[in-house]
């Protein structure tokens, strides 16, 4: 279950990465109430996921998650840059993830 709960709070990390781009440096009530909503059940899922795995390993897939996802949406929805070198550093994070879940 603690996977599980790891996975959600990283969903959430993306939600909340992308919520910040339209909350126009908080300046916008409700994407900035729907961005801090959405930060605190990704916090309140990592704080369940390290009842039983280790630390450093769901911070790492939880940044992980965050960041591949993000990376990834940010290439779909805002055409940001999706050159080989910025694709093999996002193919290494991934390697890190797996490799985090398979030691663990």
């Amino acid at each position: 279950m603690a996977w599980i709960y790891l996975l959600i709070a990283g969903i959430a990390e993306i939600g909340w990465a992308l919520g910040m781009k339209y909350t126009d440096g908080f300046s916008k009530p409700v994407p900035t109430a729907l961005t801090l909503a959405i930060m605190a059940v990704s916090v309140v899922f990592l704080a369940l996921a390290v009842k039983h795995l280790p630390l450093g390993t769901a911070y790492a897939v939880w940044t992980g998650i965050g960041t591949v996802g993000t990376v990834a949406l940010g290439i779909w929805l805002f055409n940001e840059p999706a050159d080989l070198i910025r694709l093999t550093c996002i193919a290494l994070i991934v390697g890190g993830i797996i490799g985090l879940k398979v030691v663990s």
